[in-house]
């Protein structure tokens, strides 16, 4: 059987939006705390804008070109946007589905209701009319459409109502539609006094609009009033040939993001089909593009309610991540490097090391110099102060900053006007390239000469994103280590090529090839008798080239596993391809985002930490780094974590052949195996609920 044949490949496409029903499936899981559930809901949501931001826009842009390109699966683009309209549908009823009748009825039962007009008492619509009198109504402007009005421009995911009115304005002409757009300023949650009993309640806006709607058209008769938001191309497009000023190119781009190509309309489910149809006409859209939905046309403002109710016997229990032994009371984190090594696993280690190391070398005099590559870092964030500090205080600080970062261009356009205010050497990555490699370098004089210390990252230098994602950071002064990524900074900013790279696999150079390799030497293993084992742990496989390779391993006998926490283009169990693969998603309360290598190389583990998932763009269109763990104690402790992964059962979904995730599920209690919890207790300290 040809390893590229169409049956052998899943559609990258139709995986990531698969992906969302295995998060929805947590909002629906009554063992996770009942507000954590709404707050999976609400991830759901927002998952899926970026979905169609994004993915469905490309394939929407594709089309409008007349591209004849086809999926790895077969599929043309008009069938790939059929087959997403179809799957969106179940999703989204799903989602409503678990809202109306599972969530809001349980949020109600343990006293936090989210008042719909029909649950109003007296006293409760008094207090949301004068509401709606003072603080909604005098930031709303209805819109009348009239020949010397046309349709508004409608910014990307805003809440928005078309209005039907019957009735002679104040010009004496028919009146037909109006819309009232909702400003981003006005709180889509509302919280209402307490009520003297124990009950916490909410309304949400769209539900205050729809209710006083005809004190905004004095005059004439509201026939209905109807929810509908639009989801814009939100892919921001710079010419790489032709840009000389990446910055400037971009910020122009950020001013039309809100206005980009629409994508999809969601529309509420009592809206009648013309006027859906009217409003698809003002969009340019079709019937495929249309989503009509029993409830907020956002679910993710939702989220506002977890953030309100002050119900921690709701959410999952807090906890303090734990601190290496061997920095309980450390002073001097550089003695403690110089030592060996240090690995830390986010968010069960505490993230406040790597913030502490870059502290210490902003005011550290034998420092001479910080080099950091910045992707994402959050609003105020204290990596960005020690940076500030640093250079403030006469070091060389030296940082990369990807502007393209998506969604977080703007806040990268900023921090690198606070950095080079304060005199640091701010660049902007590659024209062509994103640099999403991970990596802090400190230079710093000592009695022995020059030493260089690392920092080496799974994930971003983002303080809350470490409370919520999985991810590794190395600490490590090892020379070849140093002495490859002051290469690869040298790389970055002098845009001249490297020596040859002692340690580190590097893209878009020899990450992609490295691999191939690895995998073969594994397969020769397998053809040879000798030990044969691959374990992969990271968020999307797709490039088409890794997965044949992996097919071909899976032929010699290597036994292969696979954690891919997103999109996945593998069939895993083919006969005579990939019976030997198997393919795990994990999906729990934190988002599993490291990125681990395991080759079991005939019992010499090779084991390397990486900013890569195995994509075509991670491999050619980025700037990654792959590192190894050379430290026997960090390889067997990233090993043990490895295997509670494979382990798990609790929040494990396994791929099946025919593209289907299927949830595994513990025989009993006693059996059970939850390995984010494991990880907690293992190093947080944190005993099972």
């Amino acid at each position: 059987m040809p390893l590229r044949a169409p049956q052998n490949f899943i559609n990258p496409e139709l995986s990531a939006l698969e992906f969302n029903q295995r998060v929805l499936a947590q909002a629906l899981d009554a063992r996770v705390p009942l507000l954590e559930r709404l707050r999976f809901l609400c991830i759901c949501s927002s998952n899926l804008d970026e979905f169609f931001e994004i993915r469905v826009a490309g394939l929407k842009q594709l089309l409008e070109l007349g591209s004849t390109q086809v999926g790895a699966d077969g599929l043309s683009i008009a069938d790939q946007l059929a087959a997403i309209h179809e799957q969106t549908t179940r999703l989204m009823h799903d989602q409503y589905a678990c809202l109306n009748e599972v969530l809001l009825p349980g949020l109600a039962a343990a006293g936090i209701e989210v008042l719909g007009a029909e649950g109003w008492d007296e006293p409760t619509r008094a207090w949301v009319e004068h509401h709606f009198e003072a603080e909604v109504e005098p930031v709303l402007s209805p819109l009348g459409l009239d020949p010397a009005r046309p349709f508004p421009r409608i910014q990307n995911k805003s809440l928005n109502f078309i209005v039907r009115l019957s009735g002679k304005d104040a010009y004496g002409r028919d009146s037909d539609f109006a819309i009232v757009q909702a400003p981003r300023s006005l709180p889509r949650i509302v919280a209402l006094p307490q009520d003297g009993g124990s009950r916490t309640r909410f309304v949400a806006l769209y539900t205050i609009v729809e209710a006083f709607v005809e004190k905004l058209f004095s005059g004439v008769q509201v026939l209905g009033i109807y929810q509908f938001r639009v989801t814009r191309n939100s892919d921001l497009f710079v010419d790489d040939e032709e840009v000389d000023d990446l910055r400037r190119a971009l910020e122009g781009e950020l001013a039309q993001r809100r206005y980009g190509a629409a994508v999809r309309l969601e529309t509420a489910a009592n809206c009648p089909p013309e006027v859906v149809e009217f409003l698809l006409h003002q969009f340019a859209l079709t019937a495929l593009d249309s989503y009509r939905v029993p409830g907020p046309v956002n679910l993710n403002r939702f989220s506002a309610v977890y953030d309100l109710a002050q119900r921690p016997d709701l959410k999952y229990p807090p906890f303090t991540p734990g601190l290496p032994s061997r920095l309980v009371g450390a002073t001097d984190l550089f003695a403690v490097i110089r030592q060996r090594d240090l690995l830390l696993h986010h968010p069960y280690r505490s993230f406040a090391p790597v913030m502490d190391l870059l502290r210490q070398a902003a005011s550290d005099p034998s420092v001479l110099a910080i080099k950091q590559t910045l992707y994402r870092t959050g609003d105020h964030s204290p990596i960005v102060d020690a940076l500030i500090a640093a250079a403030l205080a006469g070091k060389d600080v030296t940082v990369i900053i990807e502007l393209r970062a998506r969604f977080d261009e703007e806040a990268n356009i900023e921090l690198s006007n606070s950095l080079q205010e304060a005199g640091a050497h701010v660049m902007y990555g590659v024209v062509g390239y994103k640099t999403h490699a991970k990596m802090t370098l400190i230079v710093r004089r000592e009695a022995d000469g020059i030493r260089r210390y690392c920092h080496l990252g799974t994930g971003n230098y983002h303080l809350r994103t470490a409370r919520a994602y999985t991810d590794y950071g190395l600490f490590t002064c090892d020379e070849d280590i140093g002495s490859d990524l002051h290469e690869i900074f040298l790389q970055l900013t002098s845009l001249t090529r490297t020596t040859k790279l002692q340690r580190l696999l590097q893209s878009p150079f020899h990450l992609h090839d490295a691999v191939q390799r690895l995998i073969e030497r594994e397969a020769a293993h397998a053809r040879a008798g000798r030990p044969a084992r691959i374990v992969v742990k990271i968020n999307a496989l797709v490039d088409p080239q890794t997965i044949e390779s992996l097919y071909r391993a899976s032929q010699a006998g290597v036994r292969i596993e696979l954690i891919v926490r997103g999109v996945c283009a593998l069939r895993p169990g083919i006969p005579g391809v990939s019976e030997n693969i198997t393919v795990r998603s994990i999906v729990g309360r934190f988002l599993e985002h490291s990125r681990v290598y395991w080759f079991e190389n005939a019992g010499e583990r090779e084991l390397y930490l990486a900013s890569a998932d195995w994509m075509e763009r991670n491999f050619f269109r980025r700037v990654e780094i792959a590192f190894p763990v050379l430290k026997a104690q960090s390889r067997a402790r990233i090993l043990k974590d490895v295997e509670t992964y494979l382990a798990d059962n609790v929040n494990t979904w396994e791929l099946q052949r025919d593209g289907s995730y299927r949830r595994l599920q513990p025989v009993d209690e006693a059996h059970a195996c939850d390995a984010q919890q494991m990880l907690l207790e293992r190093y947080a300290g944190v005993p099972a609920p």
